[in-house]
Parts: structure tokens; C-alpha cells; sequence
């Protein structure tokens, strides 16, 4: 592993390649992120998965299944809040099956890719800068700060965006703390993407800009959730390949 000076240039990497695709304008150059996320972290000296706590197991893809299921489940009861205060309006939508199936495929993939290489960058990656010894109030609040600093083209809708965007990060950030694995947070960032993506074709926004408490109540919940339902996972046998030692505190 290399030492920590590398670490920057690395983030560096990782953040310019996230934000290219919606600077220039160019989705399809996000699909670049994972190759470019494989280089940085075999250049720290570490494979894909011990660079960002990806370690796939079992319990990852339980995490990962639970997650997304939890906030796809969570948006649709946010969505149903929000209609009955006449913040949304649920249309119905007269798309045919085989046309919402194919269409779910692909929000599927364009939600997945998104929301893993965003997680790579605002939490694994940091879970992992050797010689930083976490506290879950740092981990926490740091990680955070930096998801909200990540959306560099929402910082413009102001301070009510910048709270929305701070509890994601606790719920997220609260999730990989927990478990010791980043597929916790995927999963529930992932979920949620897919989710409104997908249900935006029943509900529409009927007083823009309204339904941010809602969604930065229900990331409140999920943090508190993590925190009351999952057991903290911890290893500390091996320091360089285990998440929890990296992420790990008190």
C-alpha cells in the first residue's frame, strides 16, 4: 500500500472522472468510473474491492439486496406522504407491461452505475485512507460533507439542498459504519435512485422544491435504523484487508 500522500491525487481522480459526465454533458461517460476506480486503486497498491470496502460476500449481497428493497419501499411510502399533503400527485401511468419492464431494466443499470461510483468516492474511499483512525462522529460527519460537496451542480439551489443532501450521507455513511462493508450503503443509495426514477412516471411534483423535508426525514429514519438494527461489525485480525478495522472506531 502506498502512503497517504497518494491519496490525494487519487481522490482527485476519482472526482474529476465522477463529475465529467454531467460536465460535459455525456452519460454514458460514467460507465468509464469502474475501469478508472480499478486503475486508481491498483496504483495504491490494492485491489477494487479492499481500496473501497467492496469485499463481495454473502453478507454483502444481503446487504446490498436489504438495502435496496428498504428504500425502494421507503420512496414509495415518502411519495404517498407527500401526496396526501398535496406535495405530489400520483398520475396513472398507461404505459404498456413489456414497456415498464423494459424501462425498469434499463433505470436498473443507469441508477446502479451512478450510485456505486458516488459511493466509491464520498465513503470507500475515505474508509480506507491508511493512518486515519475514524470515530464514528467523524467518519459520520466528514463523509457527509463531502457527498453534499459532491453534488457540485446542486450546491447553486441553496442551503435547504445542502440539508437534504447532509442526512443522505448520514444514512448512507451510517450504513457502511455499521457493517464494515460499502455494499450497505450502495444498496440503499441505489434503491432510493431506483425508485425515483422509476415511480416518477405515477407522481409528479406539485409544489417544487416542497418534497426535500420529506426526503431528508425519511434518509433520518434509515440512519437511525442502521444504528438501532444492525449490529456493529468489527474484525480486527486483519487491519489492511478487513473494512471494519479501516473504518472502524469508537
Amino acid at each position: 500500500m502506498r502512503s497517504a500522500k497518494y491519496w490525494v491525487p487519487a481522490f482527485v481522480a476519482l472526482f474529476v472522472c465522477y463529475q465529467a459526465p454531467e460536465g460535459f454533458r455525456t452519460p454514458l461517460l460514467m460507465l468509464a468510473f469502474l475501469p478508472i476506480a480499478w486503475l486508481v486503486a491498483r496504483a495504491l497498491g490494492l485491489r477494487m474491492a479492499s481500496a473501497y470496502a467492496l469485499e463481495w460476500n454473502r453478507r454483502a449481497a444481503l446487504y446490498l439486496a436489504v438495502g435496496f428493497t428498504v428504500t425502494v419501499v421507503a420512496k414509495v411510502i415518502t411519495l404517498l406522504i407527500g401526496t396526501s399533503l398535496s406535495i405530489y400527485r400520483f398520475e396513472s401511468s398507461h404505459a404498456p407491461p413489456t414497456q415498464l419492464l423494459t424501462a425498469l431494466a434499463w433505470i436498473a443499470i443507469s441508477t446502479f452505475v451512478p450510485s456505486i461510483a458516488e459511493d466509491i468516492v464520498t465513503r470507500g474511499f475515505w474508509a480506507r485512507v491508511p493512518a486515519w483512525h475514524w470515530t464514528a462522529w467523524r467518519f459520520l460527519l466528514f463523509t457527509s460533507i463531502v457527498y453534499v460537496c459532491n453534488h457540485v451542480y446542486r450546491l447553486g439551489n441553496g442551503p435547504a439542498e445542502w440539508l437534504m443532501l447532509f442526512c443522505f450521507g448520514l444514512a448512507y455513511a451510517t450504513a457502511i459504519w455499521r457493517t464494515g462493508s460499502l455494499w450497505a450503503a450502495v444498496g440503499l443509495h441505489w434503491g432510493w435512485n431506483f425508485a425515483g426514477s422509476a415511480l416518477g412516471a405515477w407522481w409528479n411534483t406539485t409544489q417544487p422544491g416542497a418534497g426535500w423535508w420529506l426526503s431528508a426525514a425519511t434518509h433520518l429514519l434509515l440512519a437511525g435504523l442502521c444504528l438501532l438494527l444492525i449490529n456493529r461489525a468489527r474484525d480486527d485480525s486483519d487491519p489492511r484487508g478487513s473494512p471494519r478495522a479501516q473504518v472502524g472506531g469508537t
